[in-house]
């Protein structure tokens, strides 16, 4: 989550005063995400970019629905990313999904405006939506925007995003990431570029199995490439950090380069990469 005066991160704790009785005073913009989410991912720098921008027109709150399940239920949250416009102690408006750039401003400006109605889901809002329960329909719906639209940088990420989600279908992936370098989906597009660069590594359970015997600092950062190659990336960070308690130096060189790219799929400012950030860091200084 990025440093801001505006963005805070939403708890059980702190929602009442954040949320019910801040909301007395300005409006309080929730956004209900989770590290695993894509989507999430795609929308987060654009919903703290305004809150910036606006300076205190509107507060951000950041809930992982993971780590707060109680606050989830409670807005009966279905799919994520979903966001949620409060005033007063009473949602006034919200959307689940991505929405362009354009048309979340208008949904942040309407803020101001008293206007409440839900804005019309979009082709992209429904095919985001659908990531979080059917991933066969969310690819079949980003295909059908494709198919009118062969260039769009949202639809080439999203389908490329459930393509992902599976292993084995990368080669399909990659031509769909190509020339996503601009705007507002080139992190994202980054951030699964990664991904298929880490599966590079032979990853099979066979490849798994002679690794897990590793005992020098070089042979756990090996299991580590296998293990964010398999998507465990907590696992992966884990013998990381073994293998620069054992070598220092190595520690500085190939065990930093390894986990700064599980950064990038995890989040690089996401509460489990500054955790293990810190971590590194204890043991390199």
């Amino acid at each position: 989550m990025a440093a801001s005066q505006w963005v805070v991160e939403g708890t059980m704790e702190n929602f009442q005063q954040v949320v019910v009785d801040g909301s007395r005073e300005r409006p309080i913009v929730i956004d209900f995400w989770a590290p695993w989410c894509g989507p999430c991912r795609a929308l987060a720098p654009l919903l703290e970019k305004l809150a910036n921008e606006k300076a205190g027109e509107f507060l951000l709150m950041k809930i992982n629905t993971d780590e707060n399940p109680d606050l989830a239920q409670m807005f009966q949250v279905e799919g994520i990313p979903a966001v949620f416009a409060v005033r007063d102690g009473q949602v006034v408006n919200n959307f689940t999904g991505l929405l362009p750039e354009a048309q979340l401003r208008q949904f942040i400006d309407d803020l101001g405006t008293g206007a409440a109605a839900p804005a019309e889901p979009t082709p992209l809002d429904q095919a985001a939506e659908l990531e979080s329960h059917d991933r066969g329909a969310a690819g079949n719906a980003y295909r059908a925007m494709l198919a009118t639209a062969p260039d769009d940088p949202a639809a080439r990420v999203g389908l490329a995003r459930v393509l992902l989600s599976a292993p084995g279908n990368e080669p399909q992936a990659i031509p769909l990431l190509s020339g996503v370098d601009f705007g507002d989906f080139a992190t994202e597009a980054q951030r699964l570029k990664t991904i298929i660069h880490l599966r590079e590594v032979p990853h099979a359970d066979a490849d798994l199995t002679a690794a897990r015997s590793a005992t020098t600092a070089e042979a756990k950062v090996a299991l580590a490439r296998i293990l964010a190659a398999r998507g465990d990336y907590t696992g992966a960070m884990d013998e990381l950090l073994a293998a620069a308690d054992d070598d220092r130096q190595l520690g500085r060189t190939a065990v930093r380069d390894l986990m700064l790219k599980v950064f990038e799929v995890i989040g690089p400012r996401s509460p489990q990469a500054d955790d293990y950030r810190k971590r590194l860091q204890s043991r390199l200084y």
